[in-house]
């Protein structure tokens, strides 16, 4: 379990030092944040050693992402295979470092590093790669710079992409904490550590100095996302907006949906959900059926809180709660269809039926497209739950999680909960295109006019939370899940 936790990390720990903020990218908006103004700084010195260093937390796989990019001859990048290549022009000649393990947590924040330093007498030293805290070590293609060698284009611009090369091979994903140290050959503990008691990597404060053109960008400043905390006299150019600013950060970390997730439908194979916008944003990318969509975080008890925003395309959708079995399937289908589970899931198409232990029943809720729904659910220590929705803020049937579970209607198993479930929040639809827009609080899938967090401060919701519930996040799960 260690060697699990150190390579992946969920933000499930305390830590004395707090990410706050990170920066979402969708390469089909092409995104991006560009610096240009280093040629006169590039003296020899700074071209030998350097470090980069950003935390990242993927939402799109099986692509080719280039997410960090000194020119278009230098570049950090996920492949199309999910393993992580680092490319380096070195006079005339292109240098490639492409590792064999691959990176698919789509849940999880990874901290990656590369560190140069061609000083070094061993060639393997050159340059490193570090992800969490521990260097990569088995490649599938290795050339390293000879001695001295000085990197040719570090200094002609930085970028950190939705865009690429006028194609849109940028990355899909979240950033936090991005560092680049000019003359610094910096070791993974200057910038994270190992929990003592979970052995989970955890991001800490560079304590060295930081003056330009090294910089620091944490993302703070919602009027301008490309703003330096330290090192540089001017911004990263770029075409972000407030609503690229997320919670959503390596110690802190949000549910989102999974692009892993398999789906069929009821009428066939090879049909699948888009997922995009940060991963919260589910669109139905096949032709009629029922189609379900979980989120990434799943509990076994708590009271928790999302919204949902149905988008165009859903004359037949829900939203709701599926389970997750001991075989690592999501219930399929329409939530709430099968007996003896826990799912249960709010129809749109029949004016607001629910769907629960594989029968129906009449809520008489009716929405439409553009209604933001809020959905409570708690599950008891005894297995025992309840969930209720709310319609653009008012909640349903007199329900009233806050003060207890009148009106909210009741989950079956017919036996004390199984220890193998999990839960999560989850939609559904059954028609070509059919969308569905989250926000579990780390990042709104749809505009919010309102900021309202739950009673522990996470979470950025149009809606109140309802007393006692809270945001799906690590920091919440670890002190009620």
């Amino acid at each position: 379990m260690e060697a699990l936790q150190r390579l992946h990390n969920r933000g499930s720990i305390s830590t004395g030092y707090d990410i706050d903020n990170s920066v979402k990218f969708e390469a089909d908006n092409r995104e991006y944040l560009r610096w240009t103004n280093f040629s006169s700084q590039a003296s020899a010195a700074r071209k030998k050693k350097f470090t980069f260093s950003v935390w990242v937390k993927r939402t799109e796989l099986d692509i080719q992402q280039i997410f960090i990019s000194t020119s278009q001859n230098g570049y950090l990048t996920f492949e199309a295979n999910n393993q992580l290549t680092w490319i380096q022009q070195y006079g005339g000649s292109q240098l490639v470092i492409n590792t064999t393990r691959v990176f698919r947590d789509t849940a999880a924040w990874y901290h990656i590093m590369v560190v140069v330093d061609t000083a070094q007498s061993t060639e393997a030293d050159r340059t490193k790669i570090y992800v969490n805290g521990v260097q990569e070590t088995v490649f599938d293609a290795a050339a390293y710079p000879s001695q001295n060698a000085e990197a040719s284009n570090l200094f002609e611009q930085h970028l950190i992409v939705g865009e690429w090369g006028g194609t849109q091979n940028g990355f899909c994903g979240y950033m936090a904490d991005y560092y680049f140290l000019s003359e610094t050959a910096a070791s993974p503990t200057d910038l994270g550590e190992f929990d003592e008691d979970s052995g989970i990597w955890k991001p800490k404060a560079y304590s060295g100095t930081i003056s330009s053109p090294s910089h620091f960008l944490e993302f703070k400043d919602g009027s301008d996302l490309g703003t330096a905390t330290a090192g540089l006299d001017s911004d990263y150019q770029n075409n972000l907006t407030a609503a690229d600013q997320a919670t959503d950060t390596p110690t802190n970390n949000f549910c989102t949906f999974n692009p892993l997730q398999t789906v069929r439908l009821n009428t066939g194979s090879g049909h699948k959900w888009t997922i995009s916008n940060g991963a919260t944003s589910a669109i139905q990318a096949a032709d009629y059926g029922y189609m379900t969509h979980a989120g990434n975080i799943g509990f076994k008890k708590g009271k928790w809180y999302a919204e949902f925003k149905a988008g165009t395309g859903t004359s037949q959708a829900g939203v709701g709660m599926n389970q997750l079995d001991n075989t690592g399937a999501w219930e399929e289908s329409y939530i709430g269809a099968y007996a003896n589970a826990t799912a249960i899931g709010m129809c749109k198409s029949q004016d607001g039926y629910f769907y629960r232990n594989g029968g129906s029943g009449a809520l008489g809720v009716s929405w439409a497209a553009g209604d933001i729904l809020g959905i409570a659910i708690v599950i008891n220590d005894d297995g025992t739950g309840f969930m209720g929705m709310s319609k653009n803020g008012t909640w349903e049937n007199s329900q009233n999680p806050s003060s207890g579970t009148s009106g909210m209607l009741g989950l079956y198993y017919g036996n004390a909960l199984p220890a193998h479930l999990f839960h999560s929040f989850a939609v559904w639809t059954r028609r070509n295109n059919g969308a569905m827009l989250a926000n579990f609080g780390g990042f709104p899938g749809f505009t919010i006019s309102s900021a309202n967090a739950d009673a522990n401060g996470y979470g950025n919701f149009e809606y109140a939370v309802p007393t006692g519930y809270y945001a799906l996040c690590t920091k919440n799960l670890e002190e009620f899940g």
